[in-house]
């Protein structure tokens, strides 16, 4: 089984992350879609990452796709998403406003650095800020009133850490990494306690971001 993708890409970090988790064996491939474009179409045509190949050869793409793919490889009692209905939606719903974090953080990105300035539109730079601003400040919100995580003793949907406090984590520090300044730790605690937590973690190590 091969991982494919840069572990800069908080979608691949991510199941890199969870695949240690999980203990489920793989081979990283650090293949950039912009430096390695062309090895990359070998690959997968539609260069997009994270790209996983399975055993047999099938090539799975989407970050979600590829964990709920590899979480139906263990026991049910191991898995990264809850099996209860409302912790599941607990989870949906961190892990949504985290990966629109995450889309966001992408999209500045993309147009500060790949647009030339003359192109560049501040209106619509402000508006994804925005939404940016707004992803962080909910995640803020939901850790802040997590009773075992504020204290920095518990996890969010359960006893151990599953894919929402994964996601929640990775996504904080690509955004703090790649955009330092934009969204201020002093003004959300919680979750940058949680992912300093997260990051100290041998899992989260044997990924790095940089």
């Amino acid at each position: 089984m091969q991982l494919i993708g840069m572990l800069d890409s908080p979608f691949v970090r991510r199941v890199a992350v969870s695949m240690a988790v999980l203990d489920i064996a793989f081979e990283h491939r650090p293949l950039s879609v912009f430096r390695h474009f062309d090895a990359f179409a070998a690959v997968n045509p539609v260069v997009k990452a994270p790209t996983l190949i399975e055993d047999d050869g099938t090539l799975l793409i989407d970050s979600s796709l590829i964990l709920d793919h590899l979480d139906h490889k263990v026991p049910p009692q191991r898995r990264l998403m809850p099996q209860d209905t409302e912790q599941r939606r607990r989870a949906l719903h961190l892990i949504g406003f985290a990966l629109a974090a995450c889309e966001k953080t992408v999209q500045i990105v993309y147009e500060r650095n790949l647009r030339p300035a003359d192109k560049q539109h501040e209106p619509w730079i402000d508006r994804v800020s925005g939404q940016l601003s707004a992803a962080y400040a909910m995640l803020e919100r939901e850790l802040a009133a997590s009773g075992g995580v504020a204290r920095g003793d518990g996890w969010l949907t359960g006893e151990r850490m599953m894919q929402a406090d994964l996601t929640v984590a990775i996504a904080w520090r690509f955004t703090q990494y790649i955009l330092p300044g934009t969204i201020d730790p002093a003004l959300h605690p919680a979750l940058a306690a949680f992912s300093e937590r997260a990051e100290a973690l041998p899992v989260f190590a044997g990924a790095p971001l940089a």
